[in-house]
């Protein structure tokens, strides 16, 4: 399936796949604004063999039939305090 992502200057890692490019009539009113204004950043033909850094492909091809979009959030960030005190416990 072709699809075209977008990302956002709003927040870092957030983007939005749509399975038509420049057609944003699928996409929430709310959601838009929230977006803002969208960036292109690739076209691409996406296939279940093809893998996505921080998406499930089947999830993403799923949303783009049926809904016409995917909204890829930003993964969460890392607690350094949490990771630190894993390794100290590790290492005792």
């Amino acid at each position: 399936m072709l699809c075209s992502i977008y990302k956002t200057n709003k927040k870092e890692g957030m983007y939005l796949f749509i399975s038509r490019r420049e057609d944003f009539s699928q996409i929430p009113e709310t959601l838009l604004g929230m977006f803002g204004q969208p960036k292109l950043v690739v076209t691409m033909n996406l296939t279940e063999k093809r893998t996505l850094a921080f998406a499930n492909t089947k999830k993403v091809l799923a949303n783009l039939t049926s809904e016409g979009f995917y909204l890829q959030m930003p993964p969460p960030p890392i607690d350094h305090l949490v990771e630190y005190k894993k390794w100290r416990d590790s290492n005792k």
